[in-house]
């Protein structure tokens, strides 16, 4: 098998290959995946975190081994903290977002494929439990960050991706697009019993869901539309305070932290 891990700051996976295709997800640093074909310059990748498959330019290609490959898999790995952080060695320096992977990092150290890497920024804690204060520091870190359908980055997200990157940082792994993300947690009946960190959806006309946001106190949700941003959540769904009218019809909250 032919192997891989994002040795930039991000890479943009896109849904056919060519620099035209959509945008669908994006790859991090450290974050490893599997190439399941090639077709001329592009690689087609399945991201190893969350599934997702995708096309990926070869020149952005940083292979590994399959030994450490599996060990990546089988590893938890802490993520970045800080919102701009750099990785080095004696040759280089890369630039790493919040929510970047840091392969096998000893509190100083990473290791990227055979490379030995510095790291001196903040990374979360994988021994510690979840804090709800932590949660929300997190979500808020990304408040303004531009919508960018496919983005995973503070410099430019999606609801999706959003949510699958405060929740990564915090310890729990979700799929990448909001109807893989309903299936997982329990579901919170009613919205005067939601805690901060439980999840809320929100569908469409044809009843699909397409939306997606994480709640803070007081019945307030953090979501990105148009920007990450904090609305009030009824029953209804979100009400945009600015514009006097909801935004989304809420279908159900689930709880990821039980």
């Amino acid at each position: 098998m032919n192997y891989g891990i994002c040795s930039l700051s991000n890479a943009p996976v896109r849904s056919e290959p060519s620099d035209k295709a959509e945008l669908v997800t994006q790859l991090f640093f450290g974050e490893c995946y599997q190439v399941l074909q090639t077709e001329g310059n592009w690689f087609q990748i399945q991201l190893s975190a969350d599934n997702y498959i995708g096309w990926l330019d070869f020149k952005q290609h940083f292979p590994v081994t399959d030994e450490y490959f599996q060990e990546w898999k089988a590893t938890a790995h802490p993520r970045s903290l800080d919102i701009v952080q750099t990785v080095s060695s004696a040759d280089t320096v890369t630039p790493v977002l919040i929510g970047s992977t840091l392969p096998f990092f000893d509190g100083m150290n990473l290791r990227l494929g055979s490379q030995k890497l510095l790291y001196n920024g903040r990374a979360s804690n994988l021994n510690s439990e979840y804090r709800p204060a932590f949660l929300s520091k997190i979500a808020l870190t990304f408040l303004r960050a531009p919508y960018v359908w496919g983005g995973k980055s503070i410099f430019g997200i999606d609801c999706s991706g959003f949510t699958q990157q405060v929740m990564g940082i915090c310890g729990i792994q979700l799929p990448r697009d909001a109807y893989q993300q309903v299936a997982l947690g329990e579901e919170v009946h009613f919205v005067s019993q939601t805690q901060v960190g439980d999840v809320a959806f929100f569908e469409n006309a044809e009843g699909r869901i397409i939306h997606v946001g994480i709640m803070l106190e007081n019945q307030q949700i953090i979501h990105a539309h148009g920007e990450v941003r904090i609305d009030q959540l009824d029953h209804y769904g979100i009400y945009n305070n600015q514009r006097k009218r909801y935004s989304h019809k809420l279908r159900l909250i689930k709880r990821l932290f039980v």
